[in-house]
């Protein structure tokens, strides 16, 4: 299976995503990377991988459905099957949705549906949980919905910092976004009403 990533940031969740791939956890090939911002740390990591890595300016594009039909375009001119937002910055429209309609897969640092959106893990602190963590989830047009593949679970220590949560939330999003594209791969997956199910084990009537 071939697929693409879309960053917007530094793309540590594409890096490990890439990992995955070349030593055999994942088995499928990352066939591009694509980001709307030029200086993308994820651009120059992918390259550095060995990765085709391209910058694809919304400014050149009148709307944001253009712009996703032009990121559609390059996706699929490298044949990709499954798209994974890691770090994607920018909301997604119908355009971009349809032509991959249940093979976009996200990962949000949160535990949804608990803290949509930016700054989820400030979001979490300033809230008081106690616990926090991380999602993916099948992209759907609404931000952060979407069926549920996997989430784990982060305590909130006493005396968290943003900063240390963030780290902490990263390391487990580095572990479930791999695991998620891993069974998308495989076929283990299959969306049941609101639930996304293993094949291997079936719901129970």
């Amino acid at each position: 299976m071939r697929i693409g990533i879309l960053a917007s940031g530094r793309g540590s969740n594409m890096e490990a995503l890439i990992e995955a791939c070349r030593d055999g956890r994942i088995p499928a090939q990352v066939a591009v990377v694509l980001s709307d911002r030029a200086a993308a740390g994820a651009l120059e990591t992918a390259r550095r991988l060995g990765v085709e890595a391209h910058h694809l300016n919304p400014r050149d594009h009148g709307s944001r459905e253009a712009f996703d039909r032009a990121l559609v375009a390059v996706l699929q001119r490298h044949g990709v099957e499954l798209v994974c937002l890691a770090g994607y910055m920018k909301l997604v429209s119908r355009e971009f949705i349809g032509p991959f309609q249940g093979r976009i897969l996200n990962i949000h640092p949160s535990l949804l549906p608990a803290f949509p959106g930016l700054d989820a893990q400030r979001q979490a602190l300033e809230y008081g949980c106690k616990v926090a963590g991380c999602t993916v989830h099948i992209v759907e047009l609404e931000m952060d919905s979407g069926p549920i593949v996997m989430q784990a679970a982060v305590p909130v220590r006493d005396g968290d910092t943003e900063q240390t949560l963030v780290a902490r939330i990263l390391e487990e999003e580095h572990r479930i976004y791999v695991e998620s594209v891993r069974r998308f791969v495989a076929g283990e997956l299959r969306v049941v009403g609101r639930r996304v199910v293993r094949v291997a084990d079936p719901p129970r009537p």
